[in-house]
C-alpha cells in the first residue's frame, strides 16, 4: 500500500510539472488590451501599432483587440484592470507615465499600485538635449562671472528642462532661471537672439536645425534607457549623458530618492503591463514578443513615423524605473520642492 500511494503520488508530481512546462500558445484566442486615454492620441496610436505587432510574434499569434477606457487621466481604465484583469494572459493595458507617478496611484481614488504589474515593455521618448550657447558654456563653470541664463515655459519648468537644476545643485552650475516662454519654438527663438544661454527640448528634428547654426552646441543628454543603463542617443553620439555626470555626485537616501523620481518621472512614458499575479511563463512568452517586435523593420519603420523619437523598451528596464518611482517619499518630494525654490522657481 505504501508502495502504491508513492507511485501515485510521483506520477501526480509528473503530471503536474509537465502542465506547469507545457509551452503557452494563444493559437485561437482573442486578447484585450485596455488604453486608458482617448482614441486618436500618442498612447492610444503606440497601443495599437503596438497590438498588432504584438500579435504577429506571441505564441498561436492570437487576434488582439483594442479597448478605450477614458477617464480620470487614465485611472479608470487602471483601476478596472486591477480589478476584473485575469492572470491568463487574455488582458494586458497600455498606461502612461502618469499612471506610473506614485503621486497618482497612492491617491483615494486609486485602486491599483503600479510596482506589483507585471510589465512587458514600454516605448519611450528619447530623452531630452540640454544645448548651450557656445559662447556662454565657460560661465557656466565660473561663478565669478555672470550666471548663464536658462530659459524655459511658463510655471514650472518640464522634466527634461529640470536637468539644470539638478546641474546647479548638484554640479554647482553658475546659471538662473528666466520663465514665462510660451514653447518650445519661443525658446529657439530667443536662444537664437542671445536673449537666453540655454535650454532643453525633446524634439531632435528642432535641435539639430539649431545647431547648424554653429552658435549653439549640446551641452548633455538624458540618454534613453537600455539594458538597464543609460545611453546616448545614435543622433548625438558624442553628447555626454547626463546622469554620467553625476557620478558619485548623488548622496544616498533623500537626495538620491528624488532625483530618483525626477529621473523616473523624465524616462518614463507609455508601458505595457499584465496582472499583478500572472504566472512568469506568460510573462515570458510575452517578453519574448516584445522584444521581438522591437527588432521588426516594419515596426520600428511605422514607430518613426508616428514620432521621431520613438524607443520601444525592455520590459526589465520600465520595471525598474516604475520600481525607482515607487520608493520615492514624501521627504524625496520635499527636496525637490526646496532646490527649485531656492532657484526662485515655485
Amino acid at each position: 500500500m505504501k508502495r502504491l500511494v508513492v507511485a501515485i503520488a510521483a506520477t501526480l508530481a509528473l503530471c503536474v510539472t509537465a502542465s506547469a512546462q507545457a509551452p503557452v500558445n494563444f493559437e485561437g484566442k482573442t486578447i484585450t488590451m485596455f488604453i486608458g486615454p482617448p482614441p486618436g492620441g500618442g498612447t492610444d496610436t503606440a497601443g495599437r501599432m503596438i497590438a498588432a505587432a504584438l500579435a504577429k510574434h506571441l505564441p498561436g499569434s492570437p487576434n488582439i483587440i483594442v479597448q478605450n477606457m477614458p477617464g480620470a487621466d487614465g485611472m479608470v481604465a487602471m483601476n478596472y484592470f486591477a480589478q476584473h484583469a485575469k492572470p491568463d494572459g487574455m488582458m494586458v493595458i497600455m498606461a502612461t507615465g502618469t499612471q506610473g507617478d506614485p503621486l497618482v496611484y497612492r491617491t483615494p481614488q486609486s485602486q491599483y499600485d503600479a510596482t506589483r504589474l507585471r510589465v512587458v515593455g514600454g516605448v519611450g521618448r528619447g530623452g531630452t538635449i540640454l544645448v548651450i550657447r557656445k559662447d556662454a558654456e565657460e560661465r557656466l563653470f565660473d561663478k565669478s562671472k555672470p550666471p548663464v541664463i536658462m530659459g524655459a515655459v511658463a510655471g514650472v519648468p518640464r522634466a527634461g528642462m529640470q536637468t539644470t537644476a539638478w546641474g546647479i545643485d548638484l554640479l554647482n552650475w553658475n546659471a538662473k532661471w528666466v520663465l514665462g516662454y510660451p514653447g518650445t519654438n519661443d525658446l529657439f527663438v530667443a536662444l537664437e537672439r542671445g536673449e537666453i544661454d540655454m535650454t532643453a527640448s525633446g524634439n531632435f528634428f528642432q535641435v539639430g536645425k539649431l545647431l547648424q547654426g554653429g552658435k549653439i552646441k549640446v551641452l548633455n543628454q538624458s540618454g534613453t534607457l537600455s539594458g538597464g543603463k543609460m545611453v546616448p542617443r545614435p543622433e548625438f553620439s558624442d553628447a555626454p549623458v547626463f546622469t554620467n555626470d553625476l557620478q558619485g555626485k548623488l548622496k544616498s537616501g533623500v537626495q538620491e530618492k528624488a532625483f530618483g523620481y525626477w529621473f523616473g518621472n523624465l524616462v518614463l512614458d507609455k508601458w505595457l503591463a499584465l496582472p499583478s499575479e500572472t504566472p512568469e511563463p506568460i510573462l515570458k512568452a510575452y517578453r519574448d514578443a516584445f522584444a521581438k517586435m522591437m527588432k521588426d523593420p516594419d515596426f520600428i519603420e511605422r514607430g518613426k513615423k508616428m514620432s521621431e523619437d520613438f524607443e520601444p523598451q525592455l520590459g526589465t528596464d520600465v520595471e525598474s524605473l516604475l520600481k525607482t518611482l515607487g520608493d520615492t517619499t514624501p521627504e524625496a518630494l520635499d527636496y525637490i520642492k526646496k532646490m527649485l525654490k531656492s532657484q526662485g522657481i515655485g
